[in-house]
Order: C-alpha cells, then structure tokens, then sequence
C-alpha cells in the first residue's frame, strides 16, 4: 500500500496507520518507540495487522476526518448500501490520562446489511511473538508485561491470526474496542462507554481547534496540521515525536531507512514557535518544559536527539529477518545520529526561548540558565565542524547553516539577556563570538561569482536549509546576498514544480537516491514572502497543498516524477514548515 495512502490514529500516546481497506498495519505499544504489534507494513503479514472492513476487496468511495477531529472515517460501497467504518485512538479525557490506551473502531451499514471481515493478528516484536491468548466475554492477548484486549457489542466471534466474518446491519453498528496495557493492570472498557468517549473527544478537539486563529489564511489546512502536530505528541513527557514510524524509506529498495520515533531538540523548538503563533500558549509552554527537562542531565551540551522521555537514544541496530517496506531493508531501530555534533540545535532553542520572550512570558531561572549554557558552548565551539541538520554519516565540516544558526545562538541570548539577569563579561564574550562568527561567515561561507551562501566553506554545493536565512536577521531579508541565495537555491536545486532536493542528490555518502524534502518547499514559501515576494509565495503554497494526501497528511519527502510520499510517515516537521509558511504569509501581507 503506497505510505501516503495511510491514515493516522493517534491517541498521544501511540499512534497507528491504518490503509483504505481498514489495516492497521503499523502500530507500537505502549507508546511511538516501543516494539510493534502490529507491524505489517515493515515486517511483512507475520509481524501482525488487525483489519476492519468489507468482506470483499473494496476501495474506499470517501475517506475524511470528521470535521477538526481525530476520528477517520472511511466509507465503501457494497452492492444496494454502504459500510462505514469510524475510528479513534483515545487516551485523555478532559486532560488527565486514562490507564490505557483505548482504539476504538465502529463498523455501520447504511442502506442494506453488509458482509464485513474482522482479521485481528497481533504478533509482538522483532520476532513476531504470538500471544498467550484468553477467551471469555473479552479476548485477552497476553505478551507479558504488554496486555491487549479486544471485545466488541453485539459480540463477534474472534480468533487471533484467522479471519472472520459477519454482517453489519442498518441501524445497529458494531463497535470494536481494543484497550493496551504496560505493565499495569488491564482495565477493559464496554463498546458502549468506549464509543461515548470518542465523542466526547471529539468535542475536545473541535474546542482546540476553534482556538486556532480564524483569520489565518489557508486555515484547513493549518487546523488539520495542528492537529497533526498534537497527535505526534507524547503526553506522558509532552515530547513531540519526529514520526510515528521507523524506516519508511527516503528511497524505495534502498538502505535510507532510519528510526524516527524519536525527539530532536530542533523539532521541539519549532514546535515552540508554531504553537505560539497560532495561539496555543499551553502547547508551546510544554515542549519549552520538555527541551528543559530532557537536557537536563547533558548540559551545556545539547544531544542531536533524545527519546520521549528524555534518555539516551538505543544504539543503532537492524532487525532480523524484517524485509522492510517495498524491500527496503535494512529495518531500524535507534539511531546513530544521536551521538553527532550538530551546531544548528542550539541555535533553534534558543530562537524558541525568545520567541517565547518576545510573545510576552518571561523565563524562570532553570530555563534562562540553560539558555545561558547552550551560548556559552557556542561561544566556545563555533569553530569546529559538525554534522550539519541533515545529519550527515560522513566527516564533519563547516557547514554554513549549522554557522548561522550559531550566529542566531549567540544574537537571541543577548536580546534575550537584555530582559533577564546578565553579567557584563558574558554579554562581553557572546558578542564577541558573535560579531567574529558572522565575519567568518560573510567571508568564507559566501560565493560573490553565485551572489550566494554555500552548503560549507570552499563547498560548490548549495543547501536549502540557507532558505532560512531572511528569517534569521543576519542579513537583510531583501538584501541582494538574502535574494541571490534564495534564488540560487531555487535553481540550482529544484526538482520540478514546486518541489526542492535539500542538497544536490547524491552528495551525501551513501548509495541511492531520495526524494524531494517537503519542509524545504515550505521554508521556500517563507523565503520568497520574507524578500518581497508574497505573490509568488502564495501561489507556490497552493501548489504544495495541491501535493498533500487526501487526509491532508505529508511525509518528509516526495517522490518529484510520481508525487509517491517517501520516508517516515507523517511527518511532525513537514507539518511545522507548513504552518510557519501560513504564519508568515500572514506576517508578511500588504
């Protein structure tokens, strides 16, 4: 099944994708990094599904979320009717955490009774565990420590890893509950309760998202990444995961494959500023108090990536015997690009804490400290190469972004410094830093024969993450070095449309290809409106909207001959990219 052709439940635990045939074919319990049970999609039919649907191949006639919710809903037409299938993930109600997390899925025939299938195979883990399995008026599925359960009103017979059918009658839906719990007790909750909680959530989020700004333009399509955004958050922390996923290929047969299920610092402080541009001040005041609380331990030194709970990221490893998805092997879990060096991190922290100054809050004393750390090890390491945003797997180098971003460090700790306590000989040495970055910058980073900035210093390439720079401050945003780069950026590394390679292909050490970078295309739409070009910005966002999936949903890349999203699935910072665009055409109308 194409990865855009997914849709995502999420209860802000966990999350699942589910395909237009009603297969959940990716899920991990308890939350978004612990192992599959239902893994079909990387693991192949043996690590686990559990199917909802028509009993005979069907394809979706409509397929929605309800209104500004989390529930989807899919609808197929069979023979005189139509079977409708309604779906959610659940845990909070009224802001406090339930003690497990509840999918509930409801199955409705309208028009004359449907023959519907339910194929429920959960299989725990790398190797595919089949559960000790309990039967009663509730199935339970016991792996241990993990326990599921599922039962369903008016009951249906189920038998782990067999199909099974039955009829669906106009006027009588059956609602399927499974409830998932770790290590604690497993607390069942009847169809009937569970489905009264489902609407009760969804009144929820049509609250929240009635608290989005009614005059942004393209507001849909904001709603539905803000509501994206949230549920690719971990409650239990508060931390934003990058993807719900793991090794969702950059690159289909490929070896591009890596673990995303994961927090990067740079995401969580982007998170920060999208929340609070659309007036969510609580969202934004939680992942600040995440990126507080997961540094905490490796202060002044900001780790590339931790995970949801603030640890240290599993070493890299690939799992046996998993074909990965369209045989893009190898399947990952971890991630080495936890133990990088990446400059830029910092410099997105540190905008997120003045963002956050700026909107009018004022930082309490643990947080202005650590933002006092974090500049002072830019001030001491700014000369050193990195691994740059892209997180590349080869030698480091002076790459311009990561220098900038340095620069932006250094410049928001000082305005910052100018409303909290600062000593004079700190002020003293972040400038200084400062104004000696940006001169080594201006000079080394900079091509006059291009009218741009560089990928790295003496690198012919060009990086799209320059994109950034008119919002940054370091040089005018209409200046002619602003525009060059930005125009150069557009030509030199398009891939047709309005989509963007992050850095020329195949210039990163590692065999294959990839896709075109979605969060690029988006930082273009804020580049050309940030230098004049609000026009052109605006018709360029309409076609990016153009290349969303029929939910709304976007991956991290695309492929620019098929418009295939690629990678990890959804994507939480091709929906930040998306929303800052708004925000900026906003900021930038006549």
């Amino acid at each position: 099944m194409p990865i855009g052709e997914h849709g995502l439940l999420g209860g802000t635990r966990t999350g699942a994708l589910v395909t237009g045939d009603g297969t959940i074919d990716w899920c991990c319990l308890p939350r978004f990094d612990g192992e599959p049970v239902f893994g079909a999609l990387l693991g192949g039919p043996g690590a686990g599904r559990f199917r909802l649907g028509p009993a005979e191949p069907a394809a979706p006639s409509a397929r929605r979320y309800r209104g500004h919710t989390a529930t989807l809903e899919t609808t197929w037409a069979t023979g005189s009717g139509r079977l409708v299938l309604r779906e959610a993930m659940v845990a909070e109600v009224s802001g406090r955490l339930l003690p497990a997390t509840l999918l509930v899925r409801q199955l409705s025939a309208e028009g004359a009774p449907a023959s519907a299938v339910v194929d429920f195979d959960p299989r725990l883990g790398e190797r595919h565990r089949r559960p000790r399995v309990r039967r009663g008026p509730v199935l339970v599925c016991d792996f241990g420590r993990l326990a599921l359960s599922l039962g369903a009103d008016p009951p249906v017979e189920v038998e782990p890893g067999r199909p099974g059918t039955f009829t669906v009658v106009p006027g009588r839906p059956v609602t399927f509950v499974l409830a998932a719990a770790h290590g604690e007790p497993l607390v069942h909750v009847d169809p009937a309760t569970a489905w009264g909680l489902v609407e009760a959530d969804e009144a929820l989020w049509r609250e929240w998202a009635a608290g989005i700004d009614q005059g942004l333009p393209f507001r849909e399509a904001v709603v539905r990444s803000m509501l994206t955004l949230r549920l690719l958050t971990c409650s239990p922390s508060g931390a934003p995961v990058a993807a719900p996923t793991t090794s969702l290929p950059e690159d289909p047969g490929g070896v591009r494959n890596w673990d995303y299920r994961y927090t990067w610092p740079r995401d969580a402080s982007i998170g920060v500023s999208t929340f609070l541009g659309t007036g969510k001040v609580l969202e934004a005041e939680r992942f600040l108090g995440w990126l507080l609380h997961a540094s905490r331990l490796d202060r002044p030194r900001l780790p590339a990536l931790l995970t949801l709970m603030g640890c240290r990221v599993p070493a890299e490893r690939s799992l046996a015997g998993w074909p990965g998805y369209a045989g893009s092997a190898p399947v990952r879990t971890g991630n080495g690009a936890a133990d990088q060096h990446q400059l830029d991190g910092y410099g997105w922290v540190v905008d997120a804490a003045w963002t956050y100054v700026q909107a009018g809050h004022r930082l309490n004393s643990e947080a202005w400290r650590a933002m006092r750390g974090f500049a002072d090890l830019v001030a001491r390491r700014w000369r050193e190469p990195d691994a740059g945003i892209w997180e590349l797997r080869a030698d480091a180098a002076h790459h311009v972004h990561s220098k900038l971003m340095g620069w932006l460090a250094l410049d928001r700790a000082l305005r910052i410094g100018q409303s909290h306590r600062l000593g004079e000989g700190q002020r003293r040495r972040w400038r200084t830093a400062r104004d000696e970055l940006a001169a080594e910058v201006r000079t080394r980073g900079f091509d006059p024969a291009r009218g741009s900035y560089t990928r790295a210093y003496g690198s012919p390439d060009l990086d799209a993450a320059l994109l950034l720079l008119p919002a940054l401050g370091f040089e005018p945003p209409g200046s002619p070095r602003s525009r060059g780069t930005v125009d150069a950026v557009r030509r030199e590394l398009s891939a047709g449309g309005p989509l963007l390679y992050r850095y020329p292909p195949g210039r990163d050490g590692l065999p294959g290809g990839e896709g075109a970078f979605l969060p690029c295309s988006f930082w273009l739409v804020q580049a050309l409106a940030r230098t004049g070009r609000r026009a052109e910005a605006t018709e360029l966002f309409g076609a990016l909207l153009a290349r969303a999936t029929p939910l709304g949903l976007y991956g991290e890349e695309m492929d620019p001959a098929t418009g295939a999203h690629l990678g990890n699935f959804p994507q939480a910072l091709t929906h930040a990219a998306l929303v800052q665009a708004v925000l900026t055409l906003r900021d930038t109308a006549p």
